[in-house]
């Protein structure tokens, strides 16, 4: 089987999340395209996703913001839905992205509220 380099890539650094992990931290995966971000809190024991949150819903889409701001939307979201599931601990795995840019954003915006990777 063939894999692409982002896919290599992809499961390169997911793999290392996964062996690190342990029950009592999740895993936050981070996806991003060129107008849009997501993220999402999975927990790979149970193969579910917990919380997730997206720049992609009506709400956000009738405003118009760029996509630094974005980022830190969906960030606030994510870790306002995160705090109601009493979850403070996650693995933070970026994906196939340079931890740059939006994706710094977003990571920044979650420590500041309360987030903890």
């Amino acid at each position: 089987m063939n894999l692409s380099k982002s896919d290599r890539k992809k499961f390169r650094i997911r793999n290392k999340v996964k062996q690190v992990s342990s029950n009592e931290r999740f895993r936050l995966s981070v996806s991003r395209s060129a107008k849009n971000i997501s993220a999402q809190i999975i927990d790979d024991s149970k193969k579910i996703t917990l919380v997730s949150a997206t720049s992609n819903t009506k709400e956000i889409k009738s405003k118009k913001i760029n996509k630094k701001e974005l980022s830190t939307i969906v960030a606030q979201q994510l870790a306002k839905k995160a705090k109601d599931l009493k979850i403070t601990k996650v693995y933070f795995d970026r994906g196939i992205y340079k931890y740059h840019g939006r994706v710094k954003l977003l990571a920044d915006e979650l420590r500041k509220n309360g987030m903890e990777f």
